[in-house]
């Protein structure tokens, strides 16, 4: 069979959490499956990390999908007629975006439909392309596959979709986290902060991540408790925040935030290792990978109890309320001043994350993949 995929997310060091999903997922696919051949879709010119093995074919659809007008050509326009002239017989998508105008057996990888409830959180021409064209690319779809339970019920409902034609396929996480020792954790320490403790906040900088609100909880928390608690914000800014500028400018304590940008695994691990706990607040996710890994390096999580994080999570996390900034400050003092809190989430943290690897993910995506050729009458 000749398989299509969409990996125009695959950016050397520049993987966001669905690029993530692609590459760990895609790259054991290819190698498990040697018998078919797979069309790797690439925006711009590839990094030869990504040709996972003799069986993938490399192509290159200019130009890059950096705006919504570009992915209506790139989409509505170009992939089609590719898939076509390359005879695909099967696309998979691991972003969700789909070629409406193709008639290829498809599967849509849908993480999450933050943008139906938080369309402001996009700039518009963003958020009238994602509410106009998603729940057309779920009708079209053959089938579907999300990362949790509730972004499953969630897309069912909002899109009218059968909940039977989505199948739920957890994130992974990578095996480069694991908890440190103790020098490691001082190591740790004396490169972020300077020898201070400090909570963890990672993921892109965008609205919905609510880094405001952790701003201004973590000032609240550290004038009604001094402490050398540092707060440590590891990701790049995907879109202008201004309520985070906005907190910034209000803090009291502003010295005591470090932003340090994007990370790569090796020093994210170390960020995470070392720090006293993950601060994860943000209001809407799909699964929330960064969960997951603190939990797998024995950080303990204090996590919102809002949208699937409950669900990835479970009692490996002391929740809080993501609009609630003494709520958040709260529970960040709980977790800073209770030893014994620590050690259970931190117990249950190493437990729960065992659940997710990128194998299952990779045998998840292909059993979706294989019921979505069941259901157009291939055989994968």
């Amino acid at each position: 069979m000749r398989i299509a995929v969409n990996t125009r997310l695959l950016l050397p060091d520049k993987l966001e959490g669905i690029g993530w999903f692609t590459h760990e997922t895609m790259r054991r696919i290819v190698v498990a499956h040697p018998e078919h051949e797979f069309l790797f879709f690439f925006d711009r010119a590839y990094d030869p990390q990504f040709v996972y093995g003799p069986n993938v074919r490399p192509v290159v659809m200019w130009p890059p999908t950096r705006h919504p007008l570009l992915y209506r050509l790139w989409f509505d326009h170009l992939l089609p007629r590719k898939l076509k002239a390359l005879k695909a017989d099967a696309f998979i998508s691991p972003d969700g975006f789909l070629a409406l105008k193709s008639n290829v057996p498809t599967l849509a990888v849908m993480h999450d439909i933050n943008f139906e409830h938080h369309p402001e959180d996009m700039p518009p021409a963003y958020s009238r392309y994602y509410r106009s064209y998603f729940p057309r690319f779920a009708r079209h779809a053959a089938r579907l596959a999300t990362v949790s339970e509730y972004s499953r019920r969630d897309i069912a409902t909002r899109y009218e979709v059968d909940p039977a034609h989505i199948d739920v396929v957890y994130n992974g996480v990578s095996d480069v986290f694991a908890p440190l020792d103790d020098p490691g954790k001082r190591a740790a320490r004396d490169r972020f902060t300077g020898g201070a403790p400090y909570f963890i906040c990672v993921g892109s900088l965008n609205p919905r991540k609510n880094i405001a609100r952790l701003l201004l909880a973590f000032d609240h928390l550290l004038t009604a408790h001094p402490s050398e608690l540092r707060l440590l914000v590891v990701g790049e800014r995907m879109w202008r925040d201004e309520r985070m500028q906005q907190a910034m400018d209000h803090l009291k304590q502003k010295e005591r935030v470090v932003f340090t940008g994007r990370l790569g695994q090796s020093e994210l691990h170390q960020a995470l290792g070392g720090a006293h706990a993950l601060a994860f607040v943000s209001y809407f996710e799909g699964f929330g990978i960064p969960v997951a890994e603190a939990m797998r390096c024995g950080v303990p999580v204090v996590a919102a109890e809002a949208s699937c994080l409950p669900e990835i999570a479970g009692d490996a996390a002391h929740y809080c309320d993501p609009f609630s900034v003494a709520d958040i400050s709260r529970a960040l003092l709980e977790v800073w001043n209770d030893p014994a809190l620590g050690e259970q989430l931190r117990t249950a943290g190493i437990k729960r994350a065992a659940r997710y690897s990128w194998e299952k993910s990779a045998q998840g995506l292909w059993a979706s993949f294989g019921r979505m050729c069941a259901d157009a009458g291939l055989v994968a």
